[in-house]
């Protein structure tokens, strides 16, 4: 999957803009046209992942003409794609095996019973919503 960009030219003492119009609010920038486009990238990977983890639909991106004919505050800015690994999108359950010391894994179970969660819930909770869920 590509998702089209428009990036607004820099220069020797103004980053490179980038907007992802498909994606409200997912915008990048750069010192050079390829960071810039590398930092796009990863702006629609986190983008997709908040999206995903909050319940939201992910857009369907848009041909190029199609926003260059929606979007006349972009004239004159280059357009290109970027590419999304579909895997991303991909919320099948896999079964996973790990390996943790018993210790680790006491501790690991206490706090999920706590939570009343399994321990594979508990896991992708951490896993998506960061250290900060713990509390």
């Amino acid at each position: 999957m590509r998702y089209p960009i428009t990036i607004e030219p820099g220069n020797d003492t103004t980053a490179w803009g980038v907007v992802v119009p498909d994606l409200p609010g997912c915008f990048s920038a750069g010192d050079t046209l390829e960071e810039a486009m590398i930092q796009a990238e990863d702006a629609v990977t986190a983008w997709i992942e908040v999206a995903l983890d909050a319940g939201q639909d992910i857009p369907t991106p848009s041909h190029i003409e199609a926003l260059r004919t929606a979007h006349p505050e972009f004239d004159g800015w280059l357009w290109a794609l970027v590419k999304v690994d579909p895997a991303m999108l991909d919320d099948t359950v896999e079964r996973v095996n790990i390996s943790l010391p018993r210790r680790v894994l006491r501790r690991l179970d206490a706090r999920a019973r706590t939570a009343g969660e399994t321990r594979s819930g508990f896991i992708a909770r951490m896993a998506v919503e960061g250290p900060a869920a713990q509390a």
